[in-house]
């Protein structure tokens, strides 16, 4: 079997590009492809040991001659020491910078033909890449790669848009893994959070300003004086003491739990009746990709990849950037009405198994590798699950 060495980097911190790669990572090493994570902490979805997967430290002096740490110096002189002590056939790196940029230095520093397949998730493009300092290094990072993916046809659009990309850009949405998102019986754990007539909505995300928390407690605010109902909280980030702050000031502090940066995220989200992500910008939403594997619709705002995950009247709703009345009311009616409910966590397990599935989505990036490498695609096993 023509298994493959490959070297993956990513951003290791709680956020849906590093959660992405990291089981993308764990899936390959379980097909028997040898996986190498090249980051400055251990990814924080890695977990335990598993075969396969070796992780390695980008180590960073603070030299007083820099006034910043040279991380991305660091890091693709990291690279291309793993890829010469490893043998790499290809790095798949995760943002174009600094990572594709990193990863081009590696390519030069080794003096080789190893292969760049580069993932954009979004803010690289929608953020950086309004940056006009550095559109040129994002569109060096993307035009020297072998192969570049994207993880929804509007961050393709967004990124041919903004930074004038002509090449070839792949689409890979992001997957689920069945085994892990689920529905979860958590009968005797949602006693602790509401009483069986409440309902709970539930948001999830690293509170910065861009996911609009303050509308997420103002939807809650509109479904709870129709329906009694909690909101819980899941993340930490800069914006969490201002929410707290306005939770109190609207009285809402008894209807409200924070239970900060969790784990097991399958066990919580199947507490939740509703996912709430009024997001300003999402290229994908992978959270709400999660919720639907475990059976739970998503009230989300028209924006990004988001349409092209929730389909609005089936899995979920979506309303324009900022629409909290109406969000509110598609809230109230999938709510309070039980058989619709019923056909939308249904049709929510279905399109998650169906179209965002781990084994097809792997194999697509699995194509990929052997094109830029110029090998056939062999049949390797396939993972059961």
């Amino acid at each position: 079997m023509d298994r493959l060495k490959i070297g993956i980097t990513c951003y290791p911190s709680l956020g849906g590009s590093g959660v992405v790669a990291t089981e993308l990572g764990k899936l390959l090493a379980e097909k028997g492809h040898e996986v190498h994570f090249i980051t400055h902490s251990i990814p924080f979805r890695l977990g335990k040991f598993q075969k396969n997967i070796f992780y390695h430290e980008v180590e960073v002096n603070d030299y007083y001659v820099f006034k910043y740490p040279p991380y991305d110096l660091a890091l693709a002189t990291k690279m291309a020491q793993v890829a010469k002590m490893q043998n790499l056939d290809l790095f798949h790196v995760h943002y174009a910078v600094p990572h594709a940029v990193c990863a081009f230095l590696a390519k030069q520093m080794l003096g080789n033909d190893i292969k760049v397949v580069t993932t954009l998730h979004g803010t690289d493009i929608t953020v950086l890449g309004q940056d006009e300092s550095l559109k040129d290094l994002i569109r060096l990072g993307i035009n020297e790669s072998d192969a570049v993916t994207a993880v929804s046809k509007d961050l393709i659009r967004e990124t041919r848009e903004v930074l004038d990309i002509t090449r070839e850009i792949d689409l890979t949405y992001n997957f689920v893994d069945h085994r892990v998102y689920y529905p979860r019986d958590v009968t005797n754990l949602r006693d602790d959070f509401a009483s069986p007539e409440e309902k709970i909505l539930m948001h999830i995300s690293n509170f910065r300003p861009v996911k609009r928390v303050s509308d997420v407690v103002d939807i809650f605010a509109k479904v709870n004086r129709e329906i009694p109902s909690r909101l819980l909280l899941v993340g930490e980030g800069p914006d969490l003491p201002k929410i707290q702050a306005k939770i109190s000031e609207m009285g809402l502090d008894d209807k409200v739990r924070f239970l900060g940066r969790q784990d097991e995220i399958a066990q919580v989200i199947s507490l939740a009746d509703l996912l709430l992500l009024p997001s300003e910008k999402e290229s994908f939403g992978l959270v709400a990709l999660e919720a639907m594997a475990c059976g739970v619709p998503t009230i989300g705002s028209q924006t990004g990849g988001i349409p092209e995950l929730i389909e609005h009247g089936k899995t979920g709703f979506i309303a324009p950037i900022g629409d909290t009345d109406n969000m509110a009311k598609y809230a109230i009616k999938l709510l309070s009405d039980d058989r619709m409910m019923e056909q939308f966590r249904q049709a929510c397990l279905e399109t998650a198994c169906k179209d965002f599935c781990k084994d097809s989505i792997t194999s697509q990036y699995e194509d990929i590798y052997y094109r830029v490498l110029g090998r056939k695609v062999p049949r390797l096993d396939t993972v059961r699950g």
